[in-house]
């Protein structure tokens, strides 16, 4: 598939951990599809990151789902996962080298060019980050 910036793809996933693995292969097919698989290691980790904390802290009512959405940019992809929670995530300090937990909003600040939260039309929040393929060097 050769679209250009703009395309979307929308998956609804049920709020459990099994549905973060199912989104990261959703998410590889579309990065190949895309021809943007140079994004691929930052995506998938960002995309664990911000769908791991939905299941966990999100707050998603029963039969609510979580919802992921790939927007092609040029260069990249935004990635977008919005679930029925509407607490937004606090401030978070930087976590101890004593826990193993604490960290995912730190990697997702690392591996993304930007990332946010906002609210969003109906229930919950959406979390948010864009990511870019690297640039070849040389035109290979």
């Amino acid at each position: 598939m050769d679209g250009g910036a703009g395309e979307t793809v929308v998956v609804r996933w049920p709020c459990h951990p099994r549905s973060v693995g199912r989104a990261r292969e959703g998410l590889r097919k579309t990065l190949a599809d895309w021809e943007l698989s140079g994004a691929e290691d930052a995506a998938l980790l960002v995309l664990s990151e911000l769908f791991g904390n939905a299941v966990l802290h999100g707050n998603v009512p029963d039969g609510r789902e979580i919802e992921t959405r790939y927007l092609r940019m040029s260069g990249g992809v935004r990635i977008e996962v919005h679930d029925a929670g509407c607490e937004l995530p606090p401030p978070m300090p930087l976590p101890s080298d004593d826990t193993c937990s604490g960290r995912g909003l730190f990697l997702v600040a690392a591996f993304a060019d930007r990332w946010d939260v906002a609210e969003r039309d109906g229930p919950g929040k959406a979390v948010w980050a864009e990511v870019s393929a690297p640039v070849p060097v040389n035109g290979t």
